[in-house]
């Protein structure tokens, strides 16, 4: 490789990177007010929240869902006869080839809307909303509050699903540009950017509570010395 094309891999390999951070930490937030209740002599409720809704609700699950269909008809192909109607759909199947390329990302997209079906239910969460005395502001409770998540979440979920299906396949056509010697796989940097996040919040969340705790007892000793 000359100097110029090492330099343009790395470009492409931190573009990549930054492009997966930015889809895993997309959200669509959807307001939330809690009306107010008086228990007793308590009053309840009355809190202004949000449902955090992802972008790539469904992660990595959609492209190791498509890779496995993809290597079926391959695999097929490797144990019946040359020449016969199985193989000739298997050499169709052939990675590195635009219409590869084009059918594992149309099959990522149908996966990403199967899978955020079977995780996130929109009925569920409406649900859950007027049980505790919450509304969307401006969308009645219940059916149409569900609706109302429904239509929002399939909106958000198109540029996800098309987004995890470039990145699925822009390392791989990046990198064959470019005559890389190595594979950098979209799979590998969504699995391992996931982890990388994860980490993060949970130290973050930890040094946080540590730092409450820190506050707490000096408090305490303060208040032992003043007595």
């Amino acid at each position: 490789m000359s100097l110029l094309g090492l330099l343009a891999g790395i470009v492409a390999i931190v573009l990549i990177v930054a492009g997966v951070v930015q889809l895993t930490q997309a959200t669509r937030k959807i307001p939330v007010q809690y009306a107010k209740r008086i228990v007793g002599r308590r009053m309840y409720g009355g809190a202004n929240t949000h449902i955090p809704l992802r972008v790539n609700t469904a992660g990595v699950i959609p492209i190791i869902f498509a890779s496995s269909v993809m290597i079926l008809p391959a695999t097929v192909a490797g144990f019946v006869p040359q020449g016969s109607p199985l193989s000739a759909i298997g050499t169709l199947f052939q990675p590195h080839t635009w219409l590869y390329n084009l059918i594992y990302v149309i099959i990522i997209i149908f996966f990403t809307y199967f899978y955020t079906a079977v995780v996130l239910n929109p009925n569920d969460l409406a649900e859950n909303m007027r049980k505790y005395g919450g509304f969307v502001p401006g969308i009645r409770p219940g059916r149409k509050t569900a609706e109302y998540i429904d239509r929002v979440l399939t909106r958000i979920t198109l540029p996800g699903a098309i987004a995890l299906g470039l990145i699925a396949i822009l390392p791989d056509l990046v990198l064959r540009g470019l005559n890389m010697p190595f594979d950098f796989g979209g799979t590998s940097v969504l699995i391992m950017v996931g982890v990388a996040l994860d980490t993060l919040q949970q130290v973050e969340s930890h040094l946080l509570m540590r730092h409450y705790e820190g506050l707490v007892g000096r408090g305490k000793l303060r208040g032992r010395l003043r007595t």
